[in-house]
């Protein structure tokens, strides 16, 4: 029964990966098909592209942080399942109302809801029972750089948009003045570029030593590792806006216009990356829960059963030492290619919210939302903390719209989207809870 129970998860989680993919695309494609640089079907099949390279970008982070949303040694699978089908149900509810809410909350909100029905239903532990079964804060542990917990989610709802407001808005403001023929906008870019320098050399690793056949010549090898892509992604970003900033003001019009939609591609392919990275971990989060209740459900399981290599260890800690964890290759690669064929089904109401509703989108606005949007993604993936693609894209395009008048930015449209995303996480835990009792009645 257990085992059954699993391969449903699973199936389910990957149903989710791929409507996460369908309901998420409006957000890696809506700035570059308003903008007309690509047709709709070819904005699909290039951020799809991009989703699935997302595999040989990131790590685990996120998929250990939802896998932590709750105690997985006070769960059983039926808390998964619930949280699951919740999850389903209100995406494909806000899909079809074309509400861009969040996949990730609603992933989060219907594991935790599920999971505290279970406490007050089935567990008697007091460390655990009720509300204590949810890790709602964890404080950062040596070598984290945030503290972890459903109560960090819960902020990134304001701090995630905030965030690509923010970046958006100065993004903005810098090229809006280097597009002015004065030195000083010039020499500013420069001591940023500088600065850049010095921030990216100090991060990137270099002392490596290639370790495969494919790799021996170490360049190669270190342009390889998968922590250095992240950041030559954002150094790309952040010099190809630089030089752009150099030039904008010897630039016509209709030359920076040509150039900025050239520019869009490489913004929205990072935002694409982004997204692939940060909710494909949701779905490898989620599935990882499930194979470490089932393992610890029936402890003397073959952990090799052909394809489905049961061999899932979540990051822990034991003596103050912390233990990696360990997925075995079919999870990652299989939720990538999921949520890359989602977001080739598209999701086209939510486009038309995203690509005009909030402002107006021209290439100008279309790069400096991706590029804020990216920016902010690749940050929360690297302190592990899921975040919303969706919110996260809507104030990169709110902060680009605030630049040139505050009425530009369609405020009724934003307060009916902030209501959706406030209201995600709790309708998604209520609705879990109901479906965990509705599954205690048959199983």
């Amino acid at each position: 029964m257990d085992f059954t129970l699993l391969l449903i998860i699973i199936f389910l989680a990957l149903v989710f990966d791929y409507i996460n993919g369908f309901h998420d695309a409006a957000n890696s494609i809506a700035t570059i098909v308003a903008t007309k640089v690509l047709t709709p079907f070819q904005a699909v099949l290039w951020a799809a592209l991009f989703n699935f390279l997302a595999y040989w970008v990131f790590g685990f982070g996120v998929a250990d942080t939802v896998a932590k949303t709750a105690h997985t040694s006070s769960i059983d699978l039926t808390v998964i399942l619930a949280g699951v089908i919740a999850a389903i149900v209100w995406n494909l509810i806000t899909w079809w109302k074309g509400i861009p809410s969040s996949s990730s909350h609603t992933l989060i909100g219907g594991f935790a809801g599920s999971a505290i029905a279970h406490g007050f239903r089935d567990v008697t532990d007091p460390e655990h029972a009720g509300f204590k079964i949810v890790n709602w804060l964890k404080e950062a542990k040596e070598g984290e750089l945030l503290p972890s917990g459903v109560f960090i989610v819960i902020l990134f709802i304001v701090f995630a948009p905030l965030l690509g407001m923010i970046i958006s808005y100065f993004i903005s403001l810098w090229l809006m003045y280097s597009s002015k023929k004065n030195s000083w906008p010039k020499v500013l870019t420069v001591i940023l570029m500088v600065l850049a320098f010095w921030f990216f050399s100090s991060v990137i690793k270099i002392d490596l030593e290639p370790e495969k056949a494919l790799f021996h010549n170490k360049f190669w090898y270190i342009l390889s590792e998968p922590s250095n892509i992240k950041w030559f992604l954002v150094a790309t970003i952040f010099f190809s806006l630089a030089i752009f900033n150099l030039v904008f003001s010897s630039f016509s019009t209709a030359k920076a216009e040509r150039v900025l939609k050239r520019m869009q591609l490489l913004s929205s392919a990072a935002f694409s990356l982004g997204h692939g990275g940060n909710d494909s971990q949701k779905v490898m989060g989620i599935i990882a829960a499930a194979v470490a209740v089932y393992i610890k459900s029936n402890p003397n399981i073959d952990l090799s059963l052909g394809w489905l290599d049961l061999n899932v260890v979540l990051p822990t800690e034991k003596d103050g030492i912390k233990i990696p964890g360990k997925m075995p290759e079919w999870i990652p690669l299989t939720c990538y290619t999921v949520i890359g064929l989602g977001t080739l089904s598209g999701g086209w109401k939510i486009v038309k919210t995203m690509g005009s509703k909030i402002t107006k989108v021209t290439a100008f606005e279309g790069v400096v939302a991706e590029s804020a949007g990216a920016l902010t993604l690749f940050s929360t993936e690297h302190f592990k903390i899921p975040v919303s693609t969706t919110h996260t894209i809507t104030g990169s395009i709110i902060g680009v719209g605030v630049t040139k008048r505050v009425s530009a930015v369609r405020w009724g449209v934003t307060v009916k989207l902030l209501w959706a995303w406030i209201l995600t996480i709790p309708v998604s835990a209520i609705l879990a809870a109901l479906v965990y009792y509705l599954l205690k009645l048959f199983i």
